[in-house]
């Protein structure tokens, strides 16, 4: 897998035009000034926990006794459901994030919503494969979070632009491309897995 296809792959885990609402929901009672502040430092501890799964990966894997195979199964497969439920959310995606006045940390912004198992899965794929190339993927990686946290900054305008209903396309569109990327992840583990 080349840097830019890496980078694209990435970018459409992390989801950020449908992540945008769900933030916007999380981040509503809290000052618009605020705001930017918490999203830059969930975003920064995202990039934090993707570099150590990127050059961690190895070692969780030997240590848990894992084979490339299994995370590519298992991530190919986590990656599909997610990228079902972007083309078919449920009602209630919307309304299970509670509208609170705290300040989130860590959780639910920084992990899963953009720092998410499909995402650390991949990165931990990438580094399996081809171990070289660890830069190249960390490259990637950030080349997609900045990408990213360009279009989470940018929230209140992109879904003044856009819409509910743009967003909706858009996530849906993402959701797509993502099933094709699960099945092609989850093919080459079964492949690898039984040559």
């Amino acid at each position: 897998m080349e840097i830019w296809s890496a980078a694209i792959t990435l970018f459409l885990i992390m989801d950020p035009l449908g992540n945008l609402p769900i933030f916007m929901s999380i981040l509503k009672n809290i000052p618009a000034k605020r705001q930017k502040h918490i999203i830059i430092r969930e975003l920064l501890i995202a990039l934090f926990v993707m570099m150590l799964f990127l050059f961690g990966g190895q070692g969780i894997l030997d240590f848990m006794n894992l084979r490339t195979e299994t995370v590519s199964i298992s991530g190919g497969i986590i990656l599909f459901i997610i990228a079902i439920r972007m083309i078919f959310p449920s009602p209630k995606t919307q309304s299970n994030t509670e509208k609170t006045s705290e300040e989130p940390f860590i959780v639910p912004l920084a992990i899963p919503l953009i720092a998410g198992p499909s995402l650390l899965a991949s990165l931990m794929l990438l580094a399996n494969r081809k171990p070289d190339m660890n830069l190249s993927w960390a490259m990637a990686a950030v080349g997609a979070w900045a990408v990213s946290s360009f279009i989470l900054l940018s929230a209140p305008r992109i879904f003044r632009v856009l819409g509910e209903r743009g967003l909706m396309a858009c996530e849906r569109l993402m959701g797509m491309i993502l099933v094709m990327l699960s099945v092609q992840m989850l093919l080459d583990g079964l492949a690898r897995y039984f040559s």
